[in-house]
């Protein structure tokens, strides 16, 4: 499982369509800590497969998204539980950082 991919039109329909926390991570294509990221978050979704969502918003594609969740530095994590962002992560994060974050979540 890959990650998922959230236009200002899915997030708030996707968010709302699980009560699994979702891991969204804020980047840029220009972002290189962001693309050192891509590896780490592809297999967290994997391992976390019908646990918790993990989900993806370009915030040059979806400014209005970034502009939303007060995203001033990427990469940003925030994992969402019922909706709502619960943590906030910012920079590169360690895969057991990012699975303990949704595990807090479930």
């Amino acid at each position: 499982m890959k990650t998922t991919a959230l236009t200002q039109a899915t997030f708030d329909t996707t968010l709302a369509a699980t009560q699994q926390p979702i891991l969204v991570d804020f980047w840029a294509e220009w972002c290189g800590p962001c693309k050192m990221l891509v590896p780490v978050l592809d297999q967290v979704a994997s391992e976390q497969a019908g646990k918790a969502v993990v989900a993806k918003v370009n915030i040059e594609e979806e400014p209005e998204l970034a502009v939303r969740f007060g995203i001033t530095a990427i990469p940003t994590l925030i994992v969402f539980k019922g909706g709502q962002p619960v943590r906030m992560l910012r920079g590169v994060a360690s895969k057991s950082t990012l699975t303990a974050a949704l595990a807090e979540a479930a």
